[in-house]
Order: C-alpha cells, then sequence, then structure tokens
C-alpha cells in the first residue's frame, strides 16, 4: 500500500457529471492498493494516517492530529502510485492490485477511516478524475513500505 497524504485547507474532486466531493481543513490521501495488500495493512495505515499530527498548535509546532483540529479526510484511490519506470519509459504497474480486490480493499479502507473521522469523501474508484487542493505548507507525508519496516 502506498498513501500520499497531503495537509489541505481544501480539495476536491470532479468527474465527467461534475463536482463528486469536496473537503475543508484535513487531509487528501492519495491511495494506492497493492497486489499484496489485506485487510491488515489497510487496517495499519488507517491507524498511522488518522494519528499523524502534523497540524500546527498555538506554538506553531506540528502537534496536532485529525481529530484534535476536527479535520476532513477525501480518499482518491490511483493505481499510479504503482507506477515502476525502471525499465523505458512507459511505466508498468505489476506491482498494483488487482482491479477487484483492489476496489475491495480501498472501500474497507473508506469504512475504516470513518471510524476515525467524521467527514469522509471519496473520489470514483476507477474514473477519470480532476482533483484539485490548496496544499498547506506544502505539507505532505507518504507512507509506503518502508514506514513500517
Amino acid at each position: 500500500m502506498k498513501l500520499v497524504i497531503q495537509k489541505v485547507s481544501h480539495a476536491s474532486v470532479e468527474i465527467e457529471e461534475g463536482r463528486i466531493a469536496e473537503i475543508q481543513k484535513g487531509f487528501l490521501v492519495l491511495v494506492g492498493i497493492g497486489k499484496n495488500d489485506t485487510e491488515d495493512t489497510v487496517d495499519q495505515y488507517v491507524k498511522k494516517m488518522v494519528n499523524l499530527r502534523i497540524f500546527t498548535d498555538e506554538n506553531g509546532k506540528t502537534n496536532l492530529s485529525l481529530a484534535d483540529v476536527n479535520g476532513e479526510v477525501l480518499l482518491v484511490s490511483q493505481f499510479t502510485l504503482y507506477a515502476n519506470c525502471k525499465k523505458g519509459n512507459r511505466p508498468s504497474f505489476f506491482d498494483a492490485g488487482e482491479p477487484k480486490e483492489a476496489q475491495r480493499l480501498y472501500e474497507y479502507m473508506v469504512e475504516k477511516v470513518k471510524e476515525f473521522v467524521p467527514v469522509v469523501q471519496t473520489g470514483k474508484f476507477g474514473a477519470l478524475m480532476k482533483v484539485s487542493l490548496i496544499n498547506e505548507g506544502p505539507f505532505t507525508i507518504l507512507l509506503d513500505e518502508n514506514t513500517f519496516a
């Protein structure tokens, strides 16, 4: 699994039919599901993500979590996080999860995040999306297998 977590003051997703999701202060999370990921993997990543203390406190220190700031979350599936560009110029997505299983785990992740965060919005799995954001900082965190090694 790979998560790109961006601290935002606003983020939204549009598809051809129009805007389908929008949040204010919180995290825009690009979610890549790998072929070896399981529900246990999702549980581990969700726990780490929702407890990240990357919002500033009254002293200007990054010391507050989503819960501390009543933050919202926008989850957007993005299999291209598994792009491998080692050979040639056309990316390989060999390590990305099989679409049906990746969608199941993505939906599982949405439900798990809702256990911790009252406002959770999503993109549309497999759709061509336009993602807009105002990244605060900018502050971007990557969670991947190296996070838990």
